[in-house]
């Protein structure tokens, strides 16, 4: 920027007056899933067509309780779906809200984060490299700017920025071409930074105009969403062909047709496990909106689904396992060695050494110990010579893989230039070009420091008359004015949250640009593994790709390492076998982020580009969330896993009784509203009992899974199918011996689909209790299932004690001791499922052992 001093910016006063004259700044042109849209979706919905096809036969057949009865399931349906999706759309709505776009404003003369939907005309704004504009705008102070405006022009080329203090509008010029003051909304900052005066928002920017928009939470469906998808569809085009065999069969056989077309109808309603997508994208939905609770907001579901199988978590040090908040802890030149604390007084020898690292920093900045080295000299130097509001920046040079120091000229000394130089002590002692002995002997005194876990740099200055500043930092003549050392303190979560890591079978490794030494000490502080010691970037540099795959084995501690050289990093753990979760915040991260298994973006520090390449963004940047998201994934997978079982489980005597009656030429037993009335109670279990179930207390304490143990596979499917088969066994059974008994067909129905009805929430209780015992159905989380229990027997005892119910249902009016006999046979098969399901595992266990 053009000078030390920022502009004032607006009041907060007259933006909140602006701000309810031309609204906020936003497009709001998100496809809204409104009432309309969801009801189309259940009309097309198999299960839907079915039961209006039912409803219509039996009006024609003249039974009008049926008809309205089937009617009336139709409309629970289209409630229970519109409850389900206005749950999952209100989640993903305040994961939205959380996602929305963030900008650094001026107000009140002070930087300040605000959303930028409340950017207003008139706002100064940050231009910071790697984030996206804000709003549309006029560049005031430009350093180095470019920004990439393909996103209006079609042209990947970045356009060169230039400031102007002239008034403009929006429209005066026309995106792309270089060395134009204007900025626009929606385009990327690729190098440099500056400031801009906001001169059009929302709909009145260009990309408003066009009515283009950026993406803030991805709802695409996921690998497994189309996955299930297709399996629903395999299932429906099975049903139908079953269907109709069934209703030839049926029609030849005995004549009745419409019986036949019924018995059919009930069959497709068993065969379709429409549950499967319902209940995937509730999980991931809700999923999602638990994980950000957690301070992570996910920005891709099919991120969820990995988090589970993480193996390895690569971490920076800076404001993830520290505080992020640089504090300036030592200045030690050829005359002093000063420990600074808050508050004192700091000896002359020092001045000038904190004088120069105040001008090679950027006032304002998000760089930590920029702003570390400014507050301090603000409060250290008032008063005093070495603070220079009025002087100009003239050339920024940034920093470089090639050379870790930047350096920023400066005029306003008469007719002297004031260069200073801050970076890596060897990067600014071969600025220096000091002999090889005392370079050698000033990087003892920086590794000693580093060791006690300072953060290190070195400063210098420069003084030149030239009339054209020098196009490179070598062609100044640099002199060293001392090491400036910072601490950034652990954060308090982080050792315990490392060791459960650990616990959990999941490797974590640092990765700093810090001095090795300060990262060892650091990385020995939190817990990481440091037996291996560290590898710099310079010994990545070196490696081929299979050499540092091998070193990724043991290394858990990577310092002096270039943004870059992540990528290589990522794809080495890849090559390994391992689970990749990366963190980032960076325009060079984007690469690894994108490369990883699981990126994760910084919510505070991180760039638009950081964030747009990342799946989950760690909202508060702490270590210990990221651990937290791990478990909250596994939680998740697990649960999912135990309701697609139980989903299977359940559709297994659902469809074996809508069809082996039929075909043992016995009168049918499961008619649609049966049917209907089962998936009455298996909806809601999916989407409340089986969401919000309890986590494994060992979730944390075993191995991550495989990446490639999915959640539908055959063993999950075989798991159902047994549990299921045991059920159907034991309610064909209620059905046949009732018979055989002498009950009559209406009081044979009724036992079993009592004893399936009581076999059904077994089931639930089973799959939701496996792994954790029974007490796990007394706590608090287990509501929704007694809840949902309470009101599937409430709706059963009034359909047999009211005649009308009765009538309707087919049902007749057995005798407690027939009812307790159906309800022992089905709790003793779901036990009996239960328990060779438990051996089966056990001996999986005991084969994998050996």
């Amino acid at each position: 920027m053009s000078s030390q001093s920022l502009p004032v910016g607006l009041t907060d006063e007259e933006a909140l007056k602006r701000l309810s004259r031309v609204g906020p700044n936003e497009l709001d042109d998100r496809e809204k899933h409104g009432l309309l849209t969801t009801l189309k979706g259940i009309a097309t919905e198999p299960m839907f067509l079915l039961l209006l096809v039912a409803a219509a036969i039996y009006l024609v057949l003249g039974d009008l309780g049926e008809g309205l009865l089937l009617a009336f399931f139709a409309v629970v349906t289209v409630g229970l779906v519109i409850f389900q999706e206005r749950r999952s759309e209100h989640a993903l709505d305040a994961l939205r809200e959380m996602a929305a776009p963030q900008v650094r404003v001026l107000r009140g003369g002070r930087v300040r984060r605000i959303a930028a939907r409340e950017l207003v005309p008139g706002d100064i704004f940050l231009l910071v490299e790697g984030e996206r504009v804000a709003a549309d705008g006029v560049a005031r102070e430009s350093a180095g700017l470019a920004l990439d405006e393909s996103l209006l022009t079609g042209e990947s080329v970045p356009v060169r920025k230039i400031a102007s203090s002239a008034p403009f509008t929006a429209n005066d010029q026309q995106p792309g071409g270089d060395d134009t003051p204007l900025v626009y909304a929606g385009t990327l900052v690729v190098s440099g930074h500056g400031l801009a005066e906001v001169v059009a928002t929302g709909r009145r920017t260009r990309v408003g105009a066009i009515g283009a928009s950026l993406a803030g939470i991805e709802s695409a469906p996921t690998p497994l969403q189309r996955h299930l998808r297709r399996l629903v569809q395999v299932f429906g085009l099975a049903a139908i062909g079953m269907c109709a065999l069934l209703v030839i069969w049926y029609g030849i056989q005995s004549g009745d047709w419409m019986r036949g077309v019924l018995s059919a109808i009930a069959l497709g309603m068993a065969m379709l496990p429409e549950e499967f997508p319902m209940a995937l994208a509730v999980f991931l939905a809700l999923g999602a909106w638990r994980l950000a609770r957690n301070q992570v907001l996910s920005r891709r579901p099919a991120v969820i689904e990995a988090l589970g199988s993480a193996t390895v978590l690569c971490v920076d040090k800076t404001g993830t396992l520290t505080e992020n908040r640089m504090q300036l802890r030592r200045l030690v030149t050829e005359d002093a060695d000063v420990t600074v604390a808050p508050g004192q007084d700091l000896p002359e020898a020092v001045h000038r050494l904190l004088e120069y690292g105040i001008l090679a920093s950027h006032r304002g900045g998000i760089d930590p110990m920029d702003r570390a080295l400014v507050e301090h000299g603000e409060t250290s130097l008032a008063d005093t010579e070495h603070l220079h509001p009025l002087w100009l920046l003239e050339r920024e040079y940034p920093l470089t893989p090639e050379l870790l120091a930047m350096s920023h000229a400066w005029s306003g000394d008469g007719d002297r230039r004031r260069v200073a130089a801050k970076g890596a002590p060897e990067a600014v002692f071969d600025l220096c070009h000091l002999p090889a002995e005392r370079v050698e002997e000033l990087l003892s005194l920086a590794r000693s420091l580093a060791e006690q876990g300072l953060r290190v740099l070195a400063v210098a200055e420069a003084i030149g008359d030239e009339d054209i500043v020098p196009d490179s930092q070598h062609d100044h003549d640099f002199t060293l004015l001392g090491l400036v050392g910072f601490e950034d303190p652990l954060r308090s979560s982080v050792p315990a949250a490392v060791a459960q890591a650990h616990e959990a079978g999941i490797a974590v490794a640092m990765i700093t640009g810090d001095h090795a030494a300060t990262a060892l000490a650091i990385a020995a502080q939190a817990g990481i593994d440091t037996g291996a010691g560290a590898l710099s970037g310079e010994d990545i540099g070196r490696l081929d790709d299979g050499a540092l795959a091998d070193a990724v084995r043991s290394v858990r501690v990577f310092a002096r390492v270039m943004p870059e050289q992540k990528l290589r990093l990522v794809e080495a753990f890849k090559r390994n076998g391992e689970t990749v979760a990366m963190t980032g915040d960076g325009v060079n991260d984007a690469p690894a982020l994108k490369a990883a298994h699981i990126g994760i973006a910084m919510g505070v520090r991180g760039t638009d580009v950081a964030r747009e390449a990342a799946g989950l963004v760690l909202l508060d940047e702490d270590f210990d969330r990221i651990v937290g998201g791990v478990r909250m994934g596994r939680r998740i997978f697990d649960n999912l896993r135990k309701v697609m079982i139980y989903i299977t489980a359940i559709h297994v005597p659902i469809a074996g009784l809508s069809l082996l009656p039929v075909l043992f030429g016995l009168p049918p037993l499961m008619l649609p509203a049966h049917v209907v009335l089962t998936e009455m109670v298996i909806d809601p279990v999916c989407s409340l009992a089986f969401e919000g179930a309890p986590e494994d207390p060992l979730v944390m304490k075993r191995p991550p899974r495989r990446s490639d143990e999915g959640i539908v596979g055959w063993p999950m499917l075989w798991q159902g199918l047994l549990q299921g088969a045991f059920l159907l066994a034991a309610t064909l059974a209620i059905y046949l011996l009732a018979l055989n008994a002498g009950r009559d067909e209406d009081i044979a129905r009724t036992l079993s689909v009592f004893g399936l009805t009581m076999g059904n929430l077994m089931l639930v209780a089973v799959n939701i209790s496996a792994g954790l015992g029974w007490r796990s159905l007394f706590a608090s989380s287990a509501r929704a299932f007694w809840g949902v229990s309470a009101i599937a027997s409430a709706a059963l005892a009034l359909a047999l004690a009211l005649p009308a119910a009765r009538r309707l249902l087919h049902f007749g009016l057995p005798t407690g001791s027939d009812l307790a006999l159906a309800l022992a046979s089905a709790a003793m098969a779901v036990g009996v499922g239960a328990i060779t399901l438990a051996l089966l595992r056990g001996r999986q266990r005991r084969l994998g052992a050996s």
